[in-house]
């Protein structure tokens, strides 16, 4: 079991996202949320594949369930989904993820 806790900034609507082998190929995703938009995404991608890690932006399960679910663009949670797959898969080792702003002064 791989569990990514996801505190996406500014919004501050936190996720929990936790993804489980299911067989060789098949993993679950379950999704807890402050947030509606990311619970209707959890509902819809409730079951991935190995090789979604793979597939492009346009074409990747977790993106396009997620461009009809979240209206905000830039919410990290899909990447997290992808991420938690590929480290529950083997394919990836875990490590922390981190968008840093840094202001001219």
């Amino acid at each position: 079991m791989t569990r990514v806790n996801i505190d996406p900034g500014i919004c501050g609507l936190k996720s929990v996202v936790v993804v489980k082998k299911k067989d060789k190929q098949t993993f679950t995703v379950q999704i807890q949320s402050d947030c509606e938009m990311v619970e209707k995404l959890g509902e819809k991608i409730s079951e991935l594949d190995m090789m979604d890690v793979f597939k492009r932006i346009l074409d990747n399960p977790v993106y396009v369930e997620g461009s009809k679910c979240l209206r905000h663009t830039s919410c990290p949670v899909p990447s997290a989904i992808l991420k938690a797959l590929e480290i529950e898969a083997g394919l990836a080792l875990p490590k922390d993820v981190k968008i840093e702003f840094v202001t001219d002064e």
